[in-house]
């Protein structure tokens, strides 16, 4: 029972931060029906920034060694989500929407070498470079309670209890204000939003913002609960993380924001019960069999709908 309940706060843990990137993803898709390449590389610049400003703000070795206060914790995550929504912006200003009317094609092509180019821009010695870093102990590595031998440590506490947040956030958002049904009317139909008075090209940029802040905030997470992390900018660990958050959003239902959610969560415990109780050595396989078995069996995910055509 110890080892279940442990596997299930692990992968509770893992999930909510699949699930944050795999909003990005989700909500991209669902306004612009493609998918974004480049998002996996936004995470990874989240985690960056967060380690530039932590190392260059001197947080470090603040306190005699000791790990320095909870509000540096906060200001690191605001930093690279601000940033990283800014990078978004950026990222859908130059390379997106000057092919808006193009082929699905031409889109699929740049998202791939926008995802190329972020990843060898960071690999240039004035930005990040090559060298593999270790993140600063931002928040101090404590158990704040045991319950049946399960140890709740602070930092993962953190993860779900942030995570969970930011979510609860972005569904108020989308579902409970004017700017959500504005988004949800583009999603729909971009034309005829355009012709109700809705600023499209508005609600498209602050659909890559909100998605790529979120990114930010999960590669920010991703490297407090595993500091030796940081690999180079096109180390290939990214871009499977990238493909395992595509892969959640795509077994809950692409364009479907709780869809996305419930995928990376669902992942999250998959690779971590697989690796518990069959092999550690084939975490990778158990995500990507149930990807296979979803497209099987409900090709539009668990939460997505059928698409209706007139025929």
């Amino acid at each position: 029972m110890t080892k279940l309940l442990q596997t299930l706060f692990d992968g509770v843990a893992v999930g909510s931060l699949y699930a944050l990137i795999a909003l990005g993803y989700t909500m991209v898709y669902g306004i612009l029906q493609f998918i974004n390449f480049a998002h996996s590389d936004i995470f990874m610049t989240g985690a960056w920034i967060a380690f530039v400003v932590a190392t260059t703000a001197g947080w470090a070795t603040s306190l005699a060694g000791e790990a320095p206060p909870l509000w540096t914790a906060a200001a690191a995550l605001l930093a690279c989500m601000a940033f990283c929504g800014l990078l978004g912006f950026v990222v859908e200003r130059l390379a997106y929407r000057p092919l808006r009317n193009a082929p699905r094609l031409n889109v699929l092509i740049t998202a791939i070498g926008v995802s190329l180019f972020l990843q060898n821009l960071g690999q240039l010695k004035v930005l990040f470079g090559t060298q593999p870093q270790k993140m600063p102990q931002l928040l101090p590595d404590t158990t704040l309670f045991t319950v049946a031998d399960v140890h709740f440590r602070l930092v993962d506490l953190l993860v779900i209890v942030v995570a969970l947040g930011l979510m609860a956030v972005l569904q108020w958002v989308v579902f409970g204000t004017r700017l959500g049904r504005a988004m949800r009317a583009v999603s729909f139909d971009t034309r005829t939003a355009a012709l109700m008075g809705i600023p499209v090209d508005a609600v498209i940029s602050f659909t890559f913002v909100v998605g790529s802040s979120l990114a930010a905030a999960a590669g920010f997470l991703f490297v407090m609960k595993y500091p030796a992390a940081l690999k180079q900018p096109a180390d290939a660990t990214w871009v499977l993380l990238g493909l395992k958050c595509f892969v959640a959003a795509v077994i809950g239902g692409i364009g479907n924001v709780r869809g996305a959610m419930l995928g990376g969560l669902l992942i999250g415990c998959i690779e971590m019960f697989g690796a518990a109780y069959l092999s550690p050595h084939l975490r990778d396989v158990y995500v990507f069999t149930l990807l296979i078995a979803v497209l099987l069996l409900r090709p539009s995910g668990l939460l997505g709908k059928a698409a209706v055509e007139k025929v």
